[in-house]
């Protein structure tokens, strides 16, 4: 197995333990996460510290298993498949946590999982005629906006909390509206595809 797929199946298994962690409730075990209180006014609890701890470097792994992957031509369709299952995974799992935790509303999961059905079965329909549709920049810009949101919701957006201004639910919503504008440009770049005759 090469670099980057080790690096996707990383990402995957870190992903599950973020899930794991912080859908388990600890209370009932005995086990109660601490909490502390920063500037007498922010109070933060060390299970999603450690999860966005987690996150992070997941995210990480992402940026660098494609571009190795480019680089060094070790593109393999196991690596391409395990990828969206690591992204979806780790994003989609971890929105709909942040949501039931109360941190986001629940409509951003609902939206983001509608969209990535639509989108994937678009892939499927272009893939299955041989054309590949590449990620525009749109998607690209939602990538960065959601991972840089969902960390510092995790971080209980430090440090702009102190300034009372929520960066991190906003580049959620952000990346929320840039994905279902993605998703509408995947449907133009692909329509032809699964038309009716």
């Amino acid at each position: 197995m090469n670099l980057p797929n080790k690096l996707t199946l990383g990402r995957i298994i870190t992903a599950i333990i973020i899930l794991v962690m912080l859908m388990i409730p600890w209370y009932n075990l005995g086990i109660n996460f601490p909490e502390y209180q920063i500037a007498g006014r922010i109070t933060v609890n060390l299970k999603y510290i450690i999860a966005g701890i987690l996150f992070v470097l997941a995210a990480i792994t992402d940026f660098f298993d494609g571009k190795i992957a480019r680089k060094r031509n070790l593109v393999t369709d196991f690596g391409k498949v395990m990828d969206a299952i690591a992204d979806k995974v780790l994003v989609n799992g971890l929105l709909i946590i942040l949501a039931y935790d109360g941190f986001i509303s629940i409509a951003i999961p609902v939206i983001i999982i509608t969209r990535d059905i639509f989108v994937d079965s678009f892939k499927m329909a272009s893939g299955n005629k041989g054309k590949v549709v590449a990620a525009s920049f749109t998607g690209k810009a939602k990538t960065m906006c959601m991972m840089i949101g969902m960390a510092l919701t995790m971080f209980y957006n430090l440090p702009f909390e102190f300034i009372g201004v929520n960066v991190g639910y906003a580049l959620i919503l952000i990346a929320t509206i840039l994905s279902v504008i993605s998703g509408v440009e995947y449907y133009f770049n692909t329509k032809e595809f699964f038309q009716a005759k």
